[in-house]
This record gives C-alpha cells, sequence and structure tokens, in this order.
C-alpha cells in the first residue's frame, strides 16, 4: 500500500500545496484525488506566480481580460478565482462526505494587507462572496494586525486558513482569535460551523539555521517546535471552553503543516511528512514531495500527543545559541516580507504578459 494511503488512513489529511491550469486541464489533479489521497489543495502567490508565467495555459484569459479593461490584481483574481473554484468543484464530494471536515482549498488575500486589518477583512469577505464555494479557505496571515481580521471573517462566516504561524505561541494567538469568532457567532444565535485550519510553517525553521548548529542538531528544530504546538493543539482540544463550542455545533480549527518539502538535499525527501503523522491534521505538499512519498510503503510513528522529547531538542538548541522566540518573529516577518515580493513579482508577469498579448490583439 502507498504511503500516501497509510497517512490517509491514519487520519491526517494530504493536501496538495500547488495549483496550475494544467493541472486542472490535464485531469492530473483528478487523478491525485483518485490515486494518491489528496483531499484539499493550498495556493499562494509564488505558486500562481510560477504556474502564470511558465504556461500558456493562462494567455487566452488574459487576453480576454484585458478585452474587458482588466489588469493588475484584479485580473489576477479572476484567474486565480477560476482555478480554484474548479478545483473546489473536484474536492465537493469530498468536502459533503467529511460532512465539511475536509475538501477545501484555499486563496491567499493580497500579502500587502498583511499588517491593515480592515482591508485584510474586507478582501477576505469580499473574495468568499465572488467564488460562491462553501469549500474555499480564505488565507488571513496571523500577524498582530491579521488576528482581528481573523476573528471578524470566522464571525462573519468566512472559513479561514491561518497562514504564517511559525512558534506554538502564534498558533495559540490564532486560535484564540479562531474561537473568539465562533464565541460570538453562538452568542448571536448563528451557526458556529465555520472551516478553519491553522498553517504551521516547518522547513524554513531549519533553513534558517542551517550551519549554526552542530550536525547532531542538523534539521531537528522545525519538527521539535511542531511537536511542540501539536502538543499545545492536543489540549486546545480537550478544554471546556472548546468543548463547549463544539457540544453546540462547532467544529475545531485544524492543526496544518506547511512548508514540510524537504530544503536539504542530504535529508530524506519526506523528512517532514514521516516525523509528523498526526491524525486530525493536515499535511500541505509541494507536488515533489507528494509524488516522492507516493514511493514509499511504510511510515514512522504517530506523533505523541505530549510532544515526546521536544523540550529536550528546543533546549539543546538553546543551549547551542539559538533564541526561538526571536527567531519565531523574525520568520513571521520575513515571510510576510517573502510574500509581498512574490506578490510584486507576480503582478510584473502579469502586466508582461499583457503588454506581449496587447501587441498581438
Amino acid at each position: 500500500m502507498r504511503a500516501t494511503q497509510l497517512l490517509y488512513n491514519l487520519g491526517q489529511s494530504i493536501w496538495l500545496d500547488n495549483i496550475t491550469r494544467d493541472l486542472l486541464d490535464t485531469g492530473t489533479l483528478t487523478r491525485y484525488i483518485d490515486e494518491l489521497s489528496v483531499t484539499g489543495l493550498t495556493s499562494n502567490p509564488t505558486i500562481f506566480q510560477r504556474a502564470i508565467k511558465n504556461s500558456p495555459s493562462y494567455d487566452a484569459p488574459i487576453h480576454e481580460e484585458l478585452a474587458n479593461g482588466k489588469g493588475g490584481e484584479e485580473l489576477f483574481f479572476d484567474l486565480a478565482l477560476e482555478d480554484l473554484t474548479r478545483a473546489a468543484d473536484l474536492f465537493r464530494l469530498i468536502h459533503e462526505r467529511t460532512n465539511t471536515v475536509d475538501g477545501w482549498v484555499s486563496l491567499e488575500v493580497s500579502p500587502l494587507l498583511a499588517y491593515d486589518t480592515q482591508s485584510t477583512l474586507r478582501a477576505a469577505k469580499e473574495l468568499f462572496a465572488r467564488a460562491k464555494r462553501p469549500n474555499l479557505l480564505i488565507k488571513i496571515p496571523g500577524t498582530k494586525e491579521g488576528l482581528p481580521a481573523i476573528e471578524e471573517a470566522i464571525y462573519s462566516g468566512v472559513p479561514v486558513n491561518v497562514t504564517l504561524l511559525f512558534s506554538c505561541e502564534q498558533y495559540l494567538a490564532a486560535a484564540e482569535a479562531f474561537l473568539r469568532g465562533i464565541e460570538r457567532r453562538l452568542n448571536a444565535g448563528l451557526n458556529p460551523n465555520v472551516g478553519s485550519v491553522a498553517s504551521v510553517f516547518v522547513s524554513r525553521w531549519d533553513a534558517a539555521i542551517q550551519g549554526k548548529v552542530p550536525d547532531a542538531l542538523r534539521n531537528q528544530l522545525g519538527i521539535a517546535v511542531a511537536k511542540r504546538t501539536y502538543r499545545a493543539a492536543r489540549a486546545l482540544l480537550t478544554s471546556p471552553r472548546w468543548q463547549r463550542v463544539y457540544n453546540a455545533g462547532a467544529r475545531p480549527q485544524r492543526l496544518l503543516w506547511a512548508s514540510t518539502g524537504t530544503k536539504d538535499p542530504s535529508a530524506s525527501d519526506i523528512l517532514y511528512v514521516k516525523a509528523l503523522v498526526a491524525p486530525f491534521t493536515v499535511n500541505t505538499m509541494p507536488e515533489g514531495t507528494l509524488k516522492a512519498l507516493a514511493g514509499y510503503n511504510q511510515l514512522g510513528s504517530i506523533l505523541p500527543a505530549d510532544g515526546g522529547d521536544c523540550e529536550e531538542v528546543l533546549a539543546r538548541f538553546a543551549e547551542a545559541g539559538i533564541d526561538i522566540d526571536a527567531l519565531a518573529t523574525r520568520l513571521q516577518e520575513e515571510g510576510a516580507k517573502s510574500f509581498v515580493e512574490s506578490w510584486g513579482t507576480l503582478m510584473d508577469v502579469i502586466a508582461s504578459k499583457s503588454t506581449i498579448l496587447e501587441t498581438v490583439r
């Protein structure tokens, strides 16, 4: 049995961290759903930038958008929504079969809004309304300014994928924002079943300290932070406050492992997948990692609910001079900056293609 099926059988959802029109048009995404146990999908500006730049599949739609007087962000979101609504429709049966637990796709608000609460909220509501799909998650960064927007979006009934989380503390802040939104819905007599995942980035921890710690600690920091976060998530699931909202009909916010592609060429190609097998979580994988996982027929042990040896490992990093809290803050800030840079590149790609296509009109 493929490791992808084993992972699904153990209770962890596999989401593809990629979307292109070619994946949809060629039936490749359908094959991943049918053969590799893929039950959802995530996207980001970098993914779309590469897709639009490297495929002629977007040329005709861009040409049409230009003829309608559109460009820039407006043109991009039209393209992205077309791709993601098609993907959402492919996952719709999974979404219904799992009673809204699974079968989600994700679209990110403009990263230029990462530190603008009100604009983020407006964009989240608008994109969700335009998609007209119940299984679309709107990605909102878990920055200080993003947290109020997350709470308000959940209260408004907009499903949210909280992105750019790196530490246990950042995760807990995002979970609190989600819970406040759900509690407010209950107090207002509204349906509390609003979907959400909290995306914790893993591999970037190890990339950030490469060459700065002893070899014995190589590629262990991201996993240790994830284990600490998983322990906190399990504690929330069983806390009286959270169980009260479950009893009223709410669904838990699931933990999602993001950035799980192996960056170190000397490490296993499924390093983070094997280390983070955990029931009732999601692992969103780059396409290369998904294909690599499909080539295996066994996995490691399930992640311990108590975090296992995470504190011992993190203490060793502290002894090696790594300030975990400071690094978490830096990674979130750099992540937000990176998304802005990717967004700028995306807009440049669209502008370049637009210029070329306008000359041949």
